[in-house]
C-alpha cells in the first residue's frame, strides 16, 4: 500500500512519537513505507510522515551515493531508534523533505552517529554510521522527535521559506505523490 505523505503544517509533524510495543508484527507497514518512501523518490521516511505517530522510520541512503563513493549506503528500517552520540566534524548540506516539497536548505549536522534500534526482526542493535547515511538517519530521526529540518533555519533563511512552508500548508504545491494537507 501506498501511503499520502503528511504535508507540513500536520500538527503530528511536530509531536514526539511513541515506542513501538516490543514484538509487535511491522513487516507490513515496514513494506509499505518502503514501498511509500520508493513512489515518492525519497532517501527516508518517518511513521509520522505517514499520519502514524510511533517510533519507525525507513532509510535508502543508497540512492544518495554514486559508484565512486566510498561509503555504501544501506536500506533499512530502524524500529524505536535512540541515537546515542553525535560526533565527529560537523558539516553543512542540502536537505530536503518529502513533507515540505520545494523546499531545500543547507544544515549543519555532525557527521558520525551512533544509534541502537530494533530492526525488523526486533534484533537490538547498535551501529555507528558516517556520512550521508548518517545524515539521512539524523533527519529521519528529527521527525520522531517532533523536529522539521527547517527547524533548524535562522533568520534571514528562515523568512525565505515562510512564504512556501504556507503555500504547502494550504496544499498550494505539486508533487508527483498524493499528499495529505493540514485541516483549516
Amino acid at each position: 500500500m501506498i501511503y499520502p505523505i503528511v504535508a507540513y503544517g500536520n500538527p503530528i509533524l511536530k509531536k514526539e512519537a511513541e515506542e513501538i510495543n516490543e514484538g509487535e508484527n511491522l513487516s507490513e507497514l515496514i513494506q509499505d513505507m518502503f514501498s511509500t518512501m520508493d513512489h515518492a523518490n525519497g532517501v527516508g521516511l518517518a511513521a509520522p510522515q505517514i499520519n502514524k505517530g510511533v517510533r519507525l522510520f525507513v532509510i535508502d541512503s543508497s540512492l544518495m551515493l554514486d559508484e565512486e563513493d566510498e561509503e555504501k549506503g544501506i536500506r533499512r528500517a530502524f524500529i524505536n531508534p535512540i541515537i546515542l552520540d553525535e560526533y565527529g566534524d560537523n558539516f553543512g548540506f542540502e536537505e530536503g523533505c518529502l513533507s515540505i516539497p520545494e523546499v531545500r536548505a543547507d544544515i549543519i549536522r555532525p557527521e558520525k552517529l551512533t544509534i541502537e534500534y530494533f530492526d525488523e526482526n526486533w534484533n537490538l542493535k547498535e551501529e555507528e554510521f558516517s556520512g550521508v547515511t548518517a545524515r539521512v538517519i539524523q533527519h529521519e530521526y528529527d521527525h520522531l522527535e517532533g523536529i522539521l529540518f527547517i527547524d533548524y533555519l535562522k533568520g534571514l533563511k528562515k523568512r525565505m521559506v515562510q512564504s512556501k512552508l504556507i503555500d504547502i500548508s494550504k496544499g498550494k504545491v505539486s508533487t508527483d505523490y498524493r499528499m495529505i494537507y493540514p485541516v483549516r
